[in-house]
């Protein structure tokens, strides 16, 4: 089975040797995703912000791996501060209204860069 990785440009992937995106069939799992644009933190302090950020870049890695954003079929919210889930929540309700993955969303002491309030992991399958 043909194995297609996908890279974002994060500067981590070649340091902690991952992937943004990994296709084997018809699955495509993407790593745990930060709010990153430019290899530096967008949206510092801003929970809704940096939701969207991730999101971006999470349909855009399953895009080039050649799924759309509706063959996600679930995500993973991590927040440093969950109670600001609701925040969260919106930025993932204007993506995933309609589709409506199976989600989780979890609180977390931190992340690698503690301006990072939020990562986000998705799965998705591809007919």
């Amino acid at each position: 089975m043909t194995r297609q990785l996908v890279s974002s440009g994060s500067p981590y992937e070649a340091i902690t040797g991952f992937s943004r995106a990994v296709r084997i069939g018809p699955w495509i799992s993407v790593a745990g995703t930060a709010p990153l644009r430019g290899g530096v933190t967008a949206h510092p302090g801003d929970v809704y912000g940096q939701t969207r950020e991730c999101l971006t870049t999470i349909i855009a890695a399953v895009t080039e791996a050649g799924g759309s954003i509706d063959a996600i079929v679930r995500t993973r919210v991590m927040l440093t501060n969950i109670d600001a889930w609701r925040d969260a929540a919106r930025a993932h309700g204007e993506f995933f209204g309609k589709i409506r993955p199976a989600c989780t969303f979890v609180g977390v002491s931190r992340f690698i860069d503690p301006e990072w309030l939020v990562e986000i992991e998705a799965d998705a399958y591809v007919l």
